[in-house]
């Protein structure tokens, strides 16, 4: 069975640079195979992994809509978009990417959550580990696009805006009862600590919703360097210290698999 684990927080706290950063190492690590979703409409995924696609979730959807002769005679719509889907897997060297992109038509987006969601749930045990990013913010859970996970991990900043969004998604995950193992916080861009945004802190604000700090990652001037640019994150150098953290990171949670 497949170790599923999701990535969430809020927009703006790093949450698809952590994503790609932990779908890189594992595939460096060739334990087993890896397939990266990025559930974000907001598709930055492949970006940050270096790659092109060619197709994603929602622009099939838009062109069998568009042009719905396409499907071939003798195939169902569904099956076809299905089809289609699968093919648009991109194969990298130690993992495959899956994209779900932006529908434009009108009321496209619920059927692109539901296949997504289908997907999901037939696809997984396919591979050994799933890395899910998903959409920023909270209000996806309540799509239900994820039922189930091993690790939720919830990328934050140190702000407080970042860490109420957090916590609403732990409350989320409760309230509609989505099967979430492990949620555990991911501190991230971490700057210089003043008595104010100490980790002891944060971890005491924290620590009534039951959230364990997984790993504290540093704001790192080589990852900003590679964003103002526009490269990849994979090219990273191993003197990163935002890599030997998240090489950190992945060791808990492939540990406790």
């Amino acid at each position: 069975m497949s170790l599923i684990i999701a990535i969430a927080g809020k927009g703006g706290t790093g949450k698809t640079t952590v994503s790609s950063l932990i779908v890189s190492q594992l595939a460096k690590r060739n334990k087993g195979s890896v397939l990266a979703i990025d559930a974000d409409p907001n598709s930055n995924l492949a970006e940050a992994l270096g790659l092109k696609i060619k197709e994603d979730i929602g622009g099939i959807v838009d062109s069998v809509a568009k042009k719905p002769d396409i499907v071939p005679v003798g195939m169902s719509k569904d099956r076809y978009i299905d089809y289609r889907i699968q093919t648009s897997i991109v194969e990298e060297n130690g993992f495959d990417l899956l994209t779900m992109g932006r529908p434009e038509g009108p009321g496209c987006y619920c059927y692109v959550n539901n296949l997504l969601r289908t997907l999901i749930k037939n696809i997984a045990n396919e591979y050994d580990y799933v890395v899910i990013d998903n959409e920023a913010g909270f209000e996806h859970f309540s799509r239900k696009t994820m039922r189930r996970a091993d690790r939720l991990l919830l990328v934050s900043d140190s702000s407080e805006a970042g860490l109420r969004a957090a916590q609403r998604i732990v409350c989320l995950v409760k309230e509609l009862e989505i099967e979430i193992k492990n949620a555990q916080l991911i501190l991230n861009r971490m700057p210089v600590w003043t008595e104010q945004c100490s980790v002891p802190t944060i971890r005491d604000r924290l620590s009534g919703l039951g959230i364990e700090t997984i790993g504290i990652i540093p704001e790192d001037e080589k990852v900003l360097a590679l964003s103002r640019y526009g490269k990849a994150i994979t090219g990273l150098d191993e003197s990163s210290l935002a890599l030997a953290e998240v090489k950190k990171i992945l060791d808990k949670v492939l540990g406790e698999k």
